[in-house]
């Protein structure tokens, strides 16, 4: 290890949010993987990709044969509505199918809210997910550290964990916004089955005016597949359900995340795996200098640096290792970087890298 040296805003609040020009944001995603290896001439399976936090331990045992089985069925259309995927939800939630909704994907779900199920004034909560940005382009922007500025009117945008500083958003907070507000409320939740998090789901019978995304691509391991979900209110959900387009959900995505959703093993086993390797990475980069990182609870951890992010992620890509570039997203102040947990040797490779980068000098 080497010294540690500089700091940073730990809840990564833009001081100048208020003052944030909308047409400045450029909407980039990680998961690049296959574009920037045919662009570069390399072999995928020898990059590090750690834009996109993704489960380290792949797919449930049983995805692979589900999808196997159900290639006999491809040649005739699926249900127009995924039933049995959103039974499997509602039955893991405790709620009933009737408040599940499953799509292609969290960010097919986002923006058919967006479209067809919300075009009124609108606040985000920042850091969130930058699609958000795309969905609802004239949306307010508000600090997480400031709840008593959160607009009562509105649809109001919340990420729990916070994507991209993984910090949790205390369940308190979140009951407040739901409680004493006139307009609904979206909670993002894509990142939080690697976290021991409560859920919002869990209070959508409570609350008519509660929406929760989910995305059954990062925990289980399913981005080809564009999987997620939505949960809400029977009310929301009746309201979404008249205006929703059939087949949304293709065959071999339902049949794999069927087989996903229900493997609670697997499930156990990457909360575990995840939580001891963030503490591991955590304990290899904490004296590096020109590095911080947030407290965060999610399967990736998010940094401040005294180091220009766009200058690390050109270095360590020569090195094959994609990060995270989260500068000048809104709500996040100064230079940042965001990489996933993966496995222990994928994580020692980083970690090793990150040393030679920063105690190099």
């Amino acid at each position: 290890m080497c010294g540690r040296a500089g700091g940073c805003n730990r809840n990564g609040r833009d001081p100048g949010w208020m003052a944030a020009r909308r047409n400045e944001l450029t909407i980039s995603h990680g998961g690049n993987l296959f574009a920037i290896a045919k662009e570069r001439g390399w072999d995928w399976r020898e990059m590090l990709d750690l834009s996109a936090s993704i489960n380290p331990l792949g797919p449930a045992p049983g995805v692979r044969p589900a999808v196997e089985e159900a290639l006999e069925r491809i040649s005739h259309y699926p249900a127009q509505m995924p039933g049995e995927l959103e039974q499997t939800l509602a039955a893991q939630w405790g709620i009933s199918p009737s408040q599940v909704m499953a799509g292609g994907g969290a960010t097919e779900l986002l923006h058919f809210v967006a479209r067809a199920g919300w075009t009124g004034p609108a606040a985000l909560v920042t850091p969130v997910w930058s699609e958000f940005y795309r969905a609802f382009p004239h949306a307010l922007r508000v600090p997480l550290d400031e709840p008593e500025k959160w607009p009562q009117r509105g649809l109001l945008v919340i990420s729990q964990p916070v994507n991209p500083s993984g910090l949790e958003v205390p369940v308190g907070v979140l009951r407040r916004a739901i409680a004493g507000r006139e307009g609904p409320v979206l909670i993002d939740e894509s990142f939080i089955e690697f976290t021991r998090l409560e859920s919002a789901v869990w209070w959508t019978g409570q609350h008519p005016n509660l929406l929760v995304l989910r995305s059954l691509s990062k925990f289980h391991a399913l981005p080809g597949l564009r999987i997620g979900a939505l949960a809400g209110s029977k009310e929301w959900m009746e309201r979404l359900a008249r205006r929703r387009e059939p087949w949304q959900v293709s065959t071999l995505a339902e049949a794999a995340a069927v087989a996903a959703v229900r493997d609670l093993d697997h499930a156990e086993a990457t909360r575990q795996l995840v939580e001891t390797e963030r503490a591991w990475m955590v304990e290899q980069l904490a004296d590096l200098p020109g590095l911080e990182l947030s407290p965060g609870v999610a399967n990736f951890l998010f940094a401040a640096t005294t180091r220009p992010a766009q200058e690390i992620c050109d270095w360590f890509l020569e090195r094959k290792i994609i990060l995270r570039n989260c500068t000048r997203l809104p709500g996040v102040s100064g230079e940042a970087i965001r990489f996933a947990i993966r496995t222990r040797a994928e994580n020692e490779r980083f970690a090793a890298a990150a040393r030679e980068y920063f105690c190099g000098d």
